[in-house]
């Protein structure tokens, strides 16, 4: 079942949650941090971690939102990052931070639809994506663009939220992202629905094993799953 934003306007995925995230863009970052306890640091570190193995020169960070990921990629010393998202209003807070921190010279962030990469086959030495392929209109889509734009051998990092399964650790979680998380996202964000969104994406998404499925099924090689924090979120790594 497809989930939206907003369930009782008109629109495609990709139209509503573009207009999610323009609403919410002033107090993004801020809920980010807030809601995961900061926790979310630490798992772009760990990307950051098995990145740095493969020495990327040339990446692509898609769904970039506010560009927290792509700057922190900046610390593997590429000679140049893109970041891509469907919404100008995370754009232009991203573009704000990117000229605060000297690194405009580095990472460029562009509008553009996950969906329809404006690449060239095997352009980029690693792909990423923190958060963003919950949002896909059409996973598989996605998902195949990311491959495409990737060079034979290159890495693709996907980090997202997945579901913990032990007790009581996935009964703790569940409540707080049913019914804390949604109430100050609404409290803070003003808007009604973006926070209620989060959970029911994210109990909608495959995760685990069977989102590693679609993956081989798309021809991604060498798939591995690092689990974080009790299975609160998965990266997935693959080859090309």
């Amino acid at each position: 079942m497809e989930v939206k934003p907003y369930s009782d306007k008109a629109g495609s995925k990709k139209e509503q949650v573009a207009e999610m995230f323009d609403n919410i863009s002033p107090k993004y970052d801020f809920l980010n941090h807030t809601l995961s306890l900061g926790i979310d640091r630490g798992w772009r570190k760990k990307l950051l971690r098995l990145a740095s193995k493969a020495k990327p020169k040339i990446i692509l960070d898609v769904a970039t939102g506010t560009g927290d990921l792509a700057i922190a990629l900046a610390e593997l010393n590429p000679e140049h990052i893109i970041g891509v998202d469907i919404s100008e209003g995370m754009l232009s807070y991203g573009h704000k931070k990117i000229e605060k921190k000297g690194l405009k010279g580095l990472i460029t962030l562009q509008k553009g639809d996950s969906e329809a990469l404006e690449f060239a086959d095997n352009t980029f030495d690693a792909v990423t994506v923190a958060f963003g392929v919950r949002n896909f209109e059409h996973l598989e889509a996605g998902l195949a663009e990311m491959l495409r734009v990737t060079k034979p051998g290159g890495k693709i990092y996907i980090l997202e939220f997945s579901q913990p399964e032990g007790f009581p650790f996935a009964q703790l979680y569940k409540f707080y992202f049913k019914n804390i998380l949604p109430l100050v996202g609404r409290w803070v964000s003003k808007d009604s629905r973006a926070y209620s969104y989060l959970p029911d994406s994210v109990e909608a998404f495959p995760f685990g094993e069977a989102f590693a499925n679609i993956l081989k099924k798309l021809g991604y090689k060498n798939i591995r799953l690092h689990r974080l924090t009790f299975g609160v979120a998965t990266i997935y790594e693959a080859e090309k």
